[in-house]
């Protein structure tokens, strides 16, 4: 265990910045490395306090000037790591800007910290500047919500915070609870709001990372043979999916961001499969893990009269439950040793076989439509054609997918683009991750930020590659702002790749397509924006390329990136 650092004010001008020293440094303690922080008058305690944390190598530490981008940017560190990043936030509207990442932490199971300063009880319900209800904001969004009064300075106060801290990282990590999320610290600090701290505070020591939460949900499941089975991976499911399909021999739907999407097993054009009378029709007993969102059929099966579901989490508030439909809930299930030989028998090879074999004869057909032979005088006509032709969202998402490595991470949007991703891409053992909690379009270029940054960091990086973040137009500029980095801060080697189709294509799936004017359309549904994607590139200091052809996206895509670089990849429509 390292030392703690201790930070001594002989004056004691400033009780605010006693109680943000001691609980930063409790934090670093227990394994917190990232603290997103936005600048603000009432917290400009812990904003010093996370200052001199960094210049003693203790944080990590991330400044932001939008505290929506700041939450974000916390959720994709913390989607990386594991552990919570710490959010610093001043009073009033900086608070509520937070809002949208809490409901996504919350509902996808994510940890993280948020210290909202905020006014002392006397200057709270009488009209004063910035000042709101801030406890409770994020309603049951919050593992916990901790309002706590304004430090005076007194002995007992660092043992407070320092407790303070123990308790919201056990929260946000579920430690108790078995449901990791956002946890809320509300500090009512009084003036003066901050002193000055003495120079030259020792290196801080590493620590070790915050374990993983594991399931307390009691006894594992054992399956039996029997039922004609699929598993089913949704966004989170991780390689468990993978190897229960493995072991019992039953089939495996897994989407794009599951964590699962490989192995001899996969079914990758489930949709369709799901609706033949001889493959989907005959399903009997579905076996899910993770959150399915990118499919319809999914929730239709298990709400079919005579299908059997469980469903697996191993952490988490919610169960996934469609239509009410689901039989049974478990934190943990495995196979009973039967399974494996069942699955070795005639019935079991032949079941797995005809959802695998059918899949892989429509991959087969998808791929020869687009392929063009070359002769032996080298490339023709026809094949330079292909690579001159404008893009598509196929073309664009395989593009990605080959590109991407398990050194390399994914971040996929809520654009059309992941469902096309979900219907065609091959298994592959890669990191793929996206904000599917409520699938919603915001900060999903501040989430890849923090993906990027967290796996890029030094010493020993999870990552050595490169972080893709593929995304259509509204997207992008739903979330712009984020473009907007700290000067002298690290510079991950992430590409935003957009899909420029003209706005809102993934109405086109939806029943209103066939039922509302084209006019309407365009103007509320599409909601199509020009905008100048390099100039913007270049207002924020990012790299810029196009990608207008086949041949420029592959080349732009094996290129390797030093900092972070929009690539802009207009789509036909």
């Amino acid at each position: 265990m390292p030392e703690r650092v201790v930070v001594v004010n002989p004056h004691q001008k400033s009780p605010a910045s006693d109680f943000s020293i001691a609980l930063l440094n409790e934090f670093v303690l227990l394994g917190l490395r990232d603290l997103v922080l936005c600048p603000g008058a009432r917290s400009q305690a812990l904003a010093l306090a996370a200052a001199e944390l960094e210049r003693a190598g203790g944080i990590r530490l991330h400044v932001r000037t939008d505290e929506r981008s700041a939450g974000f940017l916390a959720l994709g560190l913390a989607l990386e790591t594991g552990r919570p990043a710490l959010v610093v936030v001043t009073s009033g509207t900086a608070v509520a800007n937070l809002h949208p990442a809490v409901l996504e932490a919350h509902h996808a199971g994510v940890p993280m910290i948020l210290l909202t300063a905020d006014r002392p009880t006397e200057l709270r319900g009488i009209r004063s500047n910035q000042t709101t209800v801030q406890p409770g904001i994020f309603g049951v969004a919050t593992r916990l919500c901790l309002d706590v009064p304004a430090p005076v300075g007194e002995p007992d106060e660092t043992g407070i915070a320092a407790a303070l801290a123990r308790q919201t990282t056990d929260a946000a990590t579920g430690v108790f609870t078995a449901a990791p999320g956002p946890v809320q610290v509300n500090l009512a600090f009084r003036e003066p709001l901050s002193a000055a701290l003495p120079a030259g505070l020792p290196p801080v020591a590493p620590v070790a990372s915050v374990a993983p939460v594991a399931s307390t949900g009691g006894p594992t499941m054992l399956l039996a043979p029997g039922p004609r089975t699929i598993v089913v991976a949704g966004d989170g499911a991780g390689t468990e999916a993978e190897e229960l399909a493995h072991v019992g021999g039953w089939p495996l739907l897994a989407e794009v961001s599951s964590g699962a999407r490989f192995g001899p097993n996969l079914v990758v054009h489930y949709r369709e499969l799901l609706g033949a009378v001889d493959l989907g029709g005959e399903v009997e007993r579905v076996i899910v893990f993770g959150h399915p969102t990118l499919s319809r059929e999914i929730p239709a099966l298990i709400e079919r009269h005579g299908v059997e579901t469980i469903v697996i989490a191993p952490t988490g508030l919610e169960w996934y439950n469609p239509g009410h439909a689901v039989r049974a809930f478990t934190r943990s299930i495995g196979a009973d040793a039967s399974c494996a030989a069942a699955a070795r028998t005639p019935a079991g090879r032949q079941w797995l076989g005809r959802w695998v074999m059918t899949s892989r004869a429509l991959t087969d057909a998808a791929a020869d439509e687009g392929r063009v032979p070359i002769d032996r005088r080298g490339i023709t006509r026809a094949e330079l054609a292909v690579l001159r032709a404008p893009l598509t969202r196929a073309l664009l998402v395989d593009a990605v997918w080959r590109a991407s490595w398990p050194h390399d991470r994914l971040v996929l949007g809520a654009s059309r683009l992941i469902r096309e991703a979900d219907k065609r891409v091959p298994g592959k053992k890669i990191t793929v991750l996206a904000n599917r909690g409520l699938a919603g379009i915001d900060g999903t270029i501040a989430t890849a930020l923090g993906v990027a940054l967290a796996s890029q960091a030094e010493p020993e990086p999870r990552s050595v590659g490169v972080t893709r973040v593929l995304m259509g137009d509204l997207t992008f500029l739903h979330d712009v702002g984020s473009l907007l980095l700290a000067p002298g801060e690290p510079r991950p080697r992430l590409q935003v790749i957009v899909g420029v189709d003209g706005g809102g294509s993934i109405f086109d799936g939806l029943e209103v397509a066939r039922t509302a004017p084209a006019e309407a359309m365009e103007r509320v549904l599409y909601t199509p924006r020009n905008v100048d994607l390099r100039a913007l590139a270049a207002a924020y200091g990012w790299d810029y390329e196009a990608a207008a052809t086949r041949a420029d996206l592959e080349r732009a895509l094996t290129a390797a990136p030093t900092g972070p670089v929009i690539l802009e990849v207009p789509l036909v429509r």
